[in-house]
């Protein structure tokens, strides 16, 4: 019996993980993919404003974010959901934690990565965590790492959508179809009252990338039927037998 294949999302926030990426986890889940995905902060400072307005203290703010991952970890399938409680705004891994990721990604050996756009001058936790997703990469596959464990191969990166796309350079090469897992989706998003007003903001953006996706699948002359969809960006060249 041939091993599960995996896949690792790395997210800054608690919550990147199911706007950007809760369709593409949830369709891969449902193929039979061990999905982990890795939240480096519970976005408690920068990213739950509507907490801090109803007058939470930080400790209940963390609490509440955690519970909301783990509930949308739970409708999407994730395998695995490791909080490593960092703190955002701003975040920053020092050398212990980068190697802790580490750890993580030659653990999990994933198929594919992904985690957020290379620009986001609006947060900058986000790109930050791309440049450290890179660093995290490269040396699970050096050989002078903990030499005697299995090293990473070399899983393709993809970016998942920023927030405000057309101010951070991100240029999506890959559309999914996530219509078969949508109500998943959804269900994941609104498991995070914390931000109840991107709900449906990440709904109409599903429905514009399926537009896309039956564009880039024929266009008028055949293109295959999509309703809801996500975008990503790759980083590296694919190698292919054909086209």
């Amino acid at each position: 019996m041939s091993a599960r294949k995996t896949a690792l999302v790395i997210s800054a926030h608690a919550a990147d993980f199911v706007w950007r990426a809760g369709g593409a986890i949830a369709l891969h889940a449902e193929k039979g993919y061990d999905v982990t995905v890795a939240c480096l902060s519970f976005g408690e400072r920068g990213e739950s404003a509507k907490l801090w307005k109803e007058g939470k203290s930080l400790d209940e703010v963390k609490a509440i974010r955690r519970a909301e991952a783990e509930a949308a970890a739970e409708a999407l399938g994730v395998h695995e959901l490791v909080c490593y409680d960092l703190g955002d705004y701003p975040l920053h891994l020092g050398q212990d934690e980068k190697y802790a990721l580490v750890d993580l990604i030659r653990k999990v050996q994933p198929a594919f990565m992904m985690s957020h756009s290379k620009w986001d001058p609006y947060n900058t936790d986000h790109m930050y965590m791309t440049q450290v997703a890179l660093e995290c990469r490269m040396i699970a596959q050096a050989w002078g790492h903990n030499p005697g464990e299995k090293v990473l191969g070399a899983p393709q990166l993809y970016l998942f959508e920023p927030h405000q796309t057309e101010q951070m350079g991100w240029k999506p090469d890959t559309f999914l179809d996530i219509t078969p897992v949508w109500d998943k989706k959804r269900a994941a998003m609104e498991c995070m009252n914390g931000q109840v007003h991107l709900w449906d903001y990440y709904t109409r953006v599903a429905q514009q990338r399926a537009n896309h996706f039956k564009r880039n699948s024929g266009g008028m002359s055949g293109g295959r039927d999509c309703k809801y969809a996500e975008g990503f960006e790759s980083i590296f060249p694919r190698t292919v037998d054909e086209l």
